[in-house]
């Protein structure tokens, strides 16, 4: 009984960070409905999201002592300290990627405002480096808690993540118009264009 409320709690979480978040991302089409107090809603929206993905990452944990009865082992094979030193990898340039965007993107971040401008840094590179960063802490999680079948299920936030970039730019072409097209030629989305 547990279990089955941890993993529902999960699943609610995660439609709810999904949906703040894509409320998040839209400061320039909401503006056109309330005018300029949409950038600080959309600074809530994104607390609240964050708020739900912490939900979602402690019921991660929880998982490792109330799993589902499902037909999948309930541990992997090897020991725990694989599983870390497996999420230790995939960790590292996560986070690095995660902290370079933040730093980057500088306060836009959590709190996105009117005049900020395009950004530098990481994003000439890749368009959405926070979101490479971010994804990919689902593994690191359903590793630490050594989990095959979180490791199956984190594979549900890859289009997650994928819809939250895409409605973030639209929201950002209707921001920055052209440079924001000519930008979008120029560089990757989630990873770097060959030969740019």
């Amino acid at each position: 009984m547990v279990a089955g409320f941890n993993f529902g709690i999960l699943v609610i979480s995660s439609l709810l960070f999904l949906s703040f978040y894509v409320k998040s991302v839209s400061p320039a089409s909401l503006e056109k409905r309330i005018g300029p107090s949409a950038y600080q809603r959309c600074a809530n929206y994104r607390v609240i999201s964050s708020f739900f993905m912490m939900i979602v990452a402690v019921n991660y944990m929880l998982y490792y002592w109330f799993p589902l009865q499902l037909p999948l082992p309930r541990t992997f094979s090897w020991s725990w300290r694989v599983s870390a030193i497996i999420a230790l990898f995939i960790a590292i340039p996560s986070l690095y990627l995660m902290i370079r965007g933040a730093k980057d993107a500088g306060e836009e971040t959590m709190t996105p405002k009117r005049e900020h401008t395009m950004y530098g840094g990481i994003y000439t590179r890749i368009r959405h480096p926070q979101a490479v960063g971010e994804f990919p802490l689902w593994w690191v999680l359903a590793f630490l808690a050594h989990s095959p079948f979180l490791v199956l299920f984190s594979f549900v936030y890859v289009p997650v993540w994928y819809y939250m970039c895409v409605a973030e730019e639209q929201d950002l072409l209707i921001r920055y118009g052209e440079a924001y097209e000519e930008y979008r030629q120029k560089t990757g989305f989630w990873f770097p264009k060959i030969g740019s």
